[in-house]
């Protein structure tokens, strides 16, 4: 075993077992043993006492858009890093669509990593995307390493990714559960969207109406009898609707392989809060009523909503106009989901355990990294976040990190200050101040 290099010391420190006075011993990037709080520090260590403040595992989040290359203007890995590096995350994955071209056959998947290649300030990893006509590229992508497959079964938006109907979803499912791989999925039904009322213009309300709950609830009903028909692994991406709980925590009692994410701003905003013409508060599916929260809130407890990601969706500025109908639809949240949602969980009774549990290691789990990333235990990466928990400060766009300082957080005060951010026992932020970038590109592990 190589000698210890690094102990970090916290009176908060979050491990699988609970929150304790620890010790954290670290060689060659690896954590080597999770030690009593005054446990002598081998001669070959430097010590680095961390008070009070909170060491957590590193978030892991597998649901970023960082639009590059192509769309860089949008966001890029440097800028899109930072900001991970500044909210505490170290392991992303990012999504296969918004950049040009989309990761949806291994020579594009080629140019991502080279474009991505030194210039990542955490850990990268890639999801593949599955379109209409590229059933042969799957199980080529999956062998190359990326960690399963997005889809559609609406329009994305952009022209260079179409939906699934339910034949290729079919089909699609049917090829990836033939090497037992992963199928993300964007669910929301085209017919109900196409029904639903629509309304050019600056109000809300006609945007949320023409987004309805019922869209969501028939598309994921879809998805899991394909699901349970092949007995295929599905995860449902960005749920915003409570509405479809039932029908998942029922699937999931019956043995259907379904994993299921929602967000920071499903679990922290409310739709009746959003001012017209504010279309930084637009995403798809859209965020709904605060009725909505207590049952999504209480579907993460429960385990029926496996983990919290931020679904990270820059654009330029001058794509967020007034008109909601027309204006790019996403939210920028790397840098402030930790604190977004630690201030909304401690007033609704939960601790930073159950975060690290949503945020880090179900995440970890979901894309096969839970050998080594998610939890402060022996063997996992030294990747850490160290947290002021009962700090507070108010969000101002000017600090934060990704390209277009466009935010739907702005103004908010949040508790949590995201003190340093370790990657692999290197201290890559400290206080605002970043390090040369030192991630890595992540493939899935066979």
């Amino acid at each position: 075993m190589p000698d210890v290099e690094l102990v970090l010391r916290s009176t908060r420190v979050i491990t699988p077992e609970g929150t304790r006075a620890a010790s954290v011993a670290v060689a060659d990037g690896t954590i080597t043993a999770v030690l009593p709080h005054e446990a002598s520090v081998p001669r070959t260590a430097s010590l680095t006492d961390l008070g009070d403040d909170v060491l957590l595992p590193g978030l892991v989040d597998t649901h970023v858009h960082v639009n590059d290359p192509g769309r860089s203007e949008w966001e890029g890995f440097w800028t899109a890093t930072r900001a991970a590096a500044a909210g505490g995350i170290t392991t992303l994955v990012d999504m296969p669509l918004n950049s040009l071209p989309p990761t949806t056959t291994t020579a594009h998947l080629r140019t991502k990593q080279r474009t991505a290649a030194g210039r990542t300030h955490v850990d990268v990893g890639f999801w593949g995307g599955a379109l209409p006509g590229n059933v042969e590229d799957l199980r080529p992508l999956h062998e190359a390493g990326v960690f399963g497959f997005k889809a559609f079964l609406s329009p994305s938006g952009v022209d260079e990714f179409p939906h699934l109907g339910q034949d290729r979803l079919a089909r699609t499912l049917e090829e990836i559960a033939t090497f037992d791989g992963l199928l993300i999925v964007h669910a929301e039904d085209p017919d109900h969207l196409d029904a639903a009322l629509r309304r050019g213009g600056p109000k809300y309300a006609d945007f949320l109406a023409s987004r309805p709950r019922d869209a969501e609830g028939t598309a994921i009903a879809r998805l899991l009898a394909q699901a349970r028909r092949l007995d295929a692994r599905v995860h449902i991406l960005h749920l915003s609707s409570s509405d479809a709980l039932p029908l998942i925590a029922g699937a999931k009692s019956d043995g259907v392989r379904v994993t299921v994410e929602t967000c920071p701003h499903y679990l922290t905003l409310a739709a009746e809060e959003i001012p017209d013409g504010a279309s930084e508060f637009k995403c798809c599916p859209p965020i709904r009523e605060a009725a909505n929260q207590g049952p999504l809130w209480q579907a993460l407890a429960d385990g029926v909503i496996d983990c919290v990601v931020t679904d990270h969706s820059p654009s330029t500025a001058d794509l967020k106009t007034a008109d909601f109908a027309t204006a790019w639809g996403g939210i920028s949240g790397l840098q402030l989901s930790l604190p977004a949602v630690w201030t909304e969980a401690r007033e609704r009774g939960h601790g930073l355990e159950d975060v690290v549990r949503w945020m880090s290691a179900r995440t970890a789990e979901l894309v096969g990294l839970d050998d080594h990333k998610g939890a402060i235990a022996p063997g996992r990466d030294a990747d850490f976040a160290v947290l002021a928990p009962d700090d507070t400060f108010t969000v101002d766009p000017a600090g934060l990190q990704h390209r277009n300082r466009v935010t739907a957080y702005a103004g908010r005060t949040l508790y949590g200050v995201v003190k340093s951010t370790w990657l692999r026992g290197r201290r890559i932020m400290a206080d605002g101040e970043f390090t040369a970038p030192q991630g890595r590109l992540l493939t899935r592990v066979p």
